[in-house]
């Protein structure tokens, strides 16, 4: 049960979101978990500051997931959230942060795992 928030400082095209939830579907492996589970959102025109200064190009990712994920697999996952959002938005992975959030009770379809 993951759920990838992307804050993007840019606008998106139905082609690049589809472009970015795709391969982040595809991503999702390295954390142990199915993409037939996995949600996306995307705030899209997110004003970022880093070290006191707007980012022009910026990105914040949170990952939720049920259950946790070995922090070697994090690592990967963060990497490929880098790769995703630098060669589909030219965001810099210097610009990039990612979270990651274990979450012990998760809720669908009126019940909890």
């Amino acid at each position: 049960m993951p759920y990838i928030d992307c804050k993007v400082t840019e606008r998106l095209t139905e082609g690049k979101r589809e472009a970015i939830k795709s391969r982040l579907g595809e991503a999702i492996s390295i954390l142990h978990k199915p993409e037939s589970y996995l949600m996306v959102g995307f705030t899209e025109e997110h004003t970022l500051y880093f070290a006191g200064k707007k980012l022009e190009k910026g990105a914040y990712v949170s990952v939720s997931l049920f259950g946790s994920a070995s922090p070697a697999d994090c690592e990967k996952m963060t990497s490929a959230v880098c790769r995703i959002l630098s060669e589909e938005l030219s965001i810099p992975g210097r610009a990039v942060y990612v979270t990651y959030h274990p979450v012990a009770n998760w809720g669908w379809d009126g019940s909890n795992f």
